[in-house]
Formats: C-alpha cells, structure tokens, sequence
C-alpha cells in the first residue's frame, strides 16, 4: 500500500498534459453521498462501466442464435469468437424493439436502437427521435462524476443528404446517443482526437505532431514520484499502465505519419499507383477505437460509451476479409442465394471477433481482485435481425460484463417470441445504479438476466 491514500480523483500533471490514473489498490473513495457512492462504486470500491455497440445490417439468421437454452448452450457459428468468454456473456433470443416496425428498412431501426421509440420521418429540418438514450438515462444521473460524462465513438462520418429511397433524412443513419429528443450527439471518429480528448487537459498544445502526441513526455516525473509512494502491486499496475498509454501513443504516431516508419519497400512503387484519397485501414480503426474505449475505462475519463461499427446502410468493403468479395450493405441483401449468405456470415463473425477483442482488454485489466469486465456492461446488437427482409424481429442481441455482480451470465435467455427490448434496458439502469420505473414500451425487467 502506499504511504498516504490516493485520491480517485488524482491525476498526473506536467507541461500542458493531464493523464487520470487506473485503480490503485492505495485509492481512497472520495467523500460523497451514499447515494452517489452507491451509483459510482461496487461493493468493491469500483465504479461500474456501460458500453453499447452497434452493428449495422443485421446478421444471417441461421447462424447467430446458440443451441440450448440457460447455461447449457453452445455458441453458433457465429459468435464462435467467444468461446473463451462464454463464462461472460448472455445471449438474449426472441427480444425487439415494437417501436421500430414501421417506417423504412433501416433509420427506424437504427437511431431507435437505444431509445426504443419512433423516429419522427423528415427530410432533416424537424430531426426527433422522441425519447432519451438508455446510455443517456445513466449519464444524467452519474456523468459528473467523470471528466467526460459518456464517450461516443464510430467509424464513419455522419451521412448527410436524404434517402429519397425512403424520405428520411441519413443524419438518423449515424446516431444511437441522444440526450433529448432533438439532440443527437456528436460522435468522434478520429482516433488520434479520441485519445487526445480523454488525457490532454485542454486543446493539443503547439503545432507539431511530437508535442501533440506525446503526452507521457509532459507527466512522466510526477509519474516517477508517484511510484516511489506505491505498493509492489501498485506500482507494477501503475508501470503496465503507462506502458498501454505509451504504445497508443506509438500507434498513433505512425499511423499519421506512415513516412517515418522503419519498414521499406522491396521494390520500388510506382508513382502512378498512388491512391486518389487517404487510404484508410478498417480494420485497424476500429481496433484503435476498442482500444480508446478500454484506456477511458482504465482511467476513468469516463464509465460510458456508445460505439457504432458503421453508420446504417454502411456499405464498407470488406474484401480485406479471406472469403469476403464486396460490400456490408450489398451482401446483406443477400436474396436467399448461398455464397452471399456465406460472405454475409464471415462479415456478422468479424464484427464478433471486434467485440471479443474489446471484452479480453478489459477483462485483462485488473481492478484489485477483479477486472474492469467484471465491473462492466458490454452490449452488443443490431437494429435487425436479416439484412435482406429488414426485420426487427427477434434482435441479435449480447450482453457482456457481469456490472459488479449484478448481471447473471454463462447463460442462453429464450424468451416469448417479440418480447421487449426495453426490458433490458430497464435491467442495465438497475445494474448500473441508475434504476428507472419504466423504459419506452417495456414491461418489467428482463427475466433471468439480474443475478
């Protein structure tokens, strides 16, 4: 233990930069009211964390739903990513989200995902999407108590424009947090900005990429000062986090300047073959964006997040994927027809692999005796279920993290056919402290999942 308790509150400082620390067994918790302990802490002295994470397109239906019902289940071809976390997760079957059946293929079922409600359709002057976000309903009630009271992410700029397709603005396409009815929130979808939001204490200071990158350098000698106070185990939490901090910071850097990269070609490249626009790697974005999520969780910038793989109707290519020739949109509207239906399949899987890759960092860092999982919600879910009829029914739907104990998992939860999603919703609020009579259209809370 250290000499002196730490606040939870402590940051390091230096010139221009301030970097929040992870849990250190010599934290103290802060003098509060038992109602805000009580919605920021676990029993542990661990502050409870929620993620949403949203796929677009739906998933082919044969291959998503596990076989077996409770904790005799096996996963399906498509959630096999999970094998080794299957201890940590739920799968939710027969859930849906009533307010989302009318309307278009798509921008109901999207901007609706964590509302539950219906969006108003426009062409974009009077947006609403007439309710509040289930991330929101916790952020009012907890985000104070963070630098960042929730942290919104994605991939693809915002879609402007109007799908005249189905008259409703593509703005309703890129958004799944909403403060208010009219408030959609800004999502951050550059990597390098994420992680210069959540550590620097202002705006990025100077001009050159060095000085905007190169937080540690700023913090270092309180870091070493710091350490000497700790503990053993502190003090090894403290260094394996620095180290983290470091090795983004790395990855960043070459990730925006390629030029300074040790790595030369074997041959010559031709000039000609240069790209029109900035190539943009998928994969590796949407790694770095997992890797943002769990560096705010690790130094509490903030305790919740929303994430969207893609804006709906994202139409990425995925041919980086072996087996995989087209686009996520175009083979969704796979007609039934075998080797779409495949590529579609290989497509859900990768996204599967993304989610399991953000729940194994997690799961990785400690917090005392637990994990930052263990104290955690991690939703992850589709507007749809079959990308070719656009249906809503029967929602692919995963829950990870057990939230401080109170989420039951190791388990397959059946439910009656078109039973409400909301009722999750109004399940997760409980877990995470925040409880609420009622959520949109539900019912009561989801049987099975509180332990």
């Amino acid at each position: 233990m250290a000499k002196f308790p730490i606040s939870r509150r402590t940051v390091l400082r230096g010139a221009g930069a301030a970097l929040g620390l992870p849990w250190l067994e010599a934290m103290k918790l802060e003098a509060m009211t038992p109602q805000a302990q009580a919605a920021a802490r676990t029993k542990t002295g661990s502050p409870k964390r929620m993620v949403a994470m949203y796929m677009p397109n739906g998933v082919h239906p044969d291959m998503w739903t596990p076989a077996g019902v409770g904790r005799d289940f096996q996963l399906s071809p498509t959630l096999a990513p999970l094998e080794d976390l299957k201890s940590e997760i739920v799968v939710m079957t027969n859930l849906w989200n009533q307010a989302s059946r009318g309307g278009d293929g798509h921008y109901v079922k999207i901007s609706g995902f964590l509302t539950c409600t219906t969006i108003t359709k426009t062409l974009g002057v009077d947006i609403n999407c007439n309710g509040v976000s289930v991330d929101q309903i916790a952020a009012r009630q907890i985000g104070k108590q963070t630098p960042l009271p929730s942290l919104e992410l994605g991939i693809t700029p915002v879609s402007t424009g109007v799908d005249r397709n189905v008259g409703y603005t593509r703005v309703y396409g890129s958004h799944i947090a909403w403060s208010g009815p009219t408030m959609p929130l800004a999502r951050e979808v550059n990597p390098r900005l994420v992680f210069e939001r959540l550590f620097r204490a202002g705006g990025p200071q100077g001009n050159t990429a060095k000085q905007d990158v190169a937080l540690l350098d700023g913090v270092m000698d309180e870091a070493r000062q710091l350490s000497q106070s700790l503990g053993q185990a502190d003090r090894h939490r403290l260094d394996e986090y620095l180290t983290v901090v470091r090795s983004l910071e790395e990855r960043l850097e070459r990730a925006s300047r390629p030029e300074q990269s040790s790595w030369k070609p074997k041959k010559a490249l031709d000039p000609a073959q240069k790209p029109a626009g900035l190539p943009k790697d998928h994969a590796e974005h949407v790694r770095l964006m997992m890797d943002m999520i769990a560096l705010a969780f690790q130094s509490d910038t903030t305790r919740i997040a929303t994430f969207m793989f893609g804006n709906e109707v994202s139409n990425t290519n995925f041919a980086f994927l072996d087996g995989v020739k087209g686009a996520h949109h175009s083979i969704s509207h796979h007609m039934k027809e075998a080797d779409a239906l495949r590529q579609y399949q290989l497509i859900n899987k990768w996204h599967i692999e993304q989610y399991a890759y953000l729940l194994r960092k997690l799961r990785d860092m400690k917090e005392g005796d637990q994990s930052i999982l263990d104290n955690s919600m991690v939703l992850f879910g589709a507007g749809i279920r079959d990308g070719d009829k656009h249906d809503p029914h029967n929602l692919p739907v995963v829950l990870a993290g057990r939230c401080g104990g109170r989420i039951a998992t190791n388990r397959h939860l059946v439910y009656s056919p078109d039973s409400p999603l909301a009722n999750v919703y109004v399940s997760m609020l409980d877990a995470f402290d925040t409880p609420v009579e009622r959520f949109a259209d539900s019912t009561g809370k989801a049987v099975g999942l509180l332990a």
